[in-house]
């Protein structure tokens, strides 16, 4: 009965990836302008702020030799290196926000969800969402658009967004980011879908 209740109590990991450009950022704001009791989980880097981001609310911002430590001392969930900067998960902060039975939404690339669905699938509840562009060619104007990245460098990141997308079909789902509005309903109803999965499955442990 206990182990029925804490499985109740725990929280929900949303694991949400698409390739740069895609506006994960924006959708993952937007969700959680939505959702007040749903949280950001907040991953390391040693790349420098962009425009407008937080430090310790966007991301940990930290430098090679701090972020080797905490690789070093076990605190990662996963780190990769992208586009010649290392990005890590922090364990203890998305542990402990789901005993307390938060939603919290990480956005991470294909390869670091590859390592966290490893270490946590069937420890704690998980959904998994790919979002996919329009097409390459919308990508390429969103990026260009941008006007942070060198031609150079968005050419990099369309040769590893065509390979990214190849691994779509390793999420629990897939949307397509036609229009921003539509794909931030289709995610909460992913969300939901997930939720209800596992209240039905708690039932299930109770009613055994």
């Amino acid at each position: 009965m206990s182990k029925a209740k804490g499985s109740e109590q725990q929280g929900i990991l949303i694991i949400l990836s698409a390739p740069s450009g895609c506006g994960k950022t924006t959708i993952v704001d937007r969700l959680l302008k939505r959702h007040p009791d749903w949280s950001r989980s907040i991953s390391a880097t040693t790349r420098p702020p962009r425009t407008g981001e937080k430090k310790d609310e966007d991301y940990f911002f930290v430098d090679s030799a701090a972020f080797k430590g905490m690789e070093e001392r076990g605190e990662l969930l996963e780190s990769a290196k992208v586009f010649d900067y290392f990005y890590g998960t922090p364990k203890q902060f998305i542990t402990d926000s789901l005993k307390k039975g938060k939603t919290l939404v990480l956005a991470i690339d294909v390869q670091g969800m590859r390592k966290i669905k490893k270490v946590l699938e069937g420890r704690v509840p998980l959904c998994t969402i790919f979002v996919l562009p329009p097409s390459i060619k919308v990508l390429r104007d969103r990026l260009e658009g941008r006007k942070t990245d060198s031609l150079e460098e968005i050419e990099r990141r369309i040769t590893a967004a065509q390979e990214e997308i190849k691994d779509a079909r390793l999420y629990d789902f897939t949307v397509m980011n036609k229009n921003l509005e539509q794909t931030v309903l289709e995610i909460e109803g992913f969300v939901s879908q997930k939720k209800k999965e596992r209240r039905t499955e708690n039932h299930a442990i109770r009613s055994s």
